[in-house]
């Protein structure tokens, strides 16, 4: 994984997720849910331990140097079956994060971490696998940016339903 595929990753995630900020229209008020406070904290886990996994693989030197890894670095980096636990779990706390959302939404998700799955684990190109990953991130940061309401926020900025 180059440092520029990560540069654009994390700078269309900025985008998407920044535009929450500055689009008056979001989130979607006709499609928008609240999340639990529970959802919120299992989509938090989810993603530190998608991230985590991706690190463990991509960026071996800089995630060992978080205390305590090690262990769990080598077992993401075998590819085996504590590799495969590590990615479906931390796939599972983040649907189910966003069990609130629309069955469309979940299951938009679950397609594109089920695709970043088959890819990392067939043995086909890296390239692949990195648009599987591209894709999987654009679409949970929009799903955040457009349709996610915060576990204290209730109703869209806009009340009149």
């Amino acid at each position: 994984m180059s440092h520029a595929f990560v540069a654009t990753l994390i700078v269309t995630v900025a985008i998407i997720l920044g535009s929450r900020f500055v689009l008056v229209g979001l989130p979607l008020r006709r499609f928008a849910a609240p999340m639990t406070a529970s959802g919120t904290a299992l989509s938090a886990i989810g993603v530190a331990g998608l991230t985590f996994h991706c690190g463990a693989m991509f960026y071996r030197d800089t995630v060992e140097h978080v205390p305590g890894t090690l262990s769990a670095i080598r077992a993401v980096d075998t590819m085996g079956t504590a590799s495969r636990l590590w990615f479906v779990v931390s796939a599972i706390l983040l649907v189910i994060g966003l069990r609130r959302q629309h069955l469309v939404v979940g299951l938009a998700v679950v397609a594109a971490l089920a695709a970043v799955g088959v890819t990392m684990y067939d043995h086909g190109p890296l390239r692949t696998h990195l648009n599987a990953i591209f894709v999987a991130v654009v679409i949970v940061a929009a799903v955040g940016a457009a349709l996610v309401l915060p576990p204290w926020r209730r109703a869209t900025s806009i009340t009149t339903r």
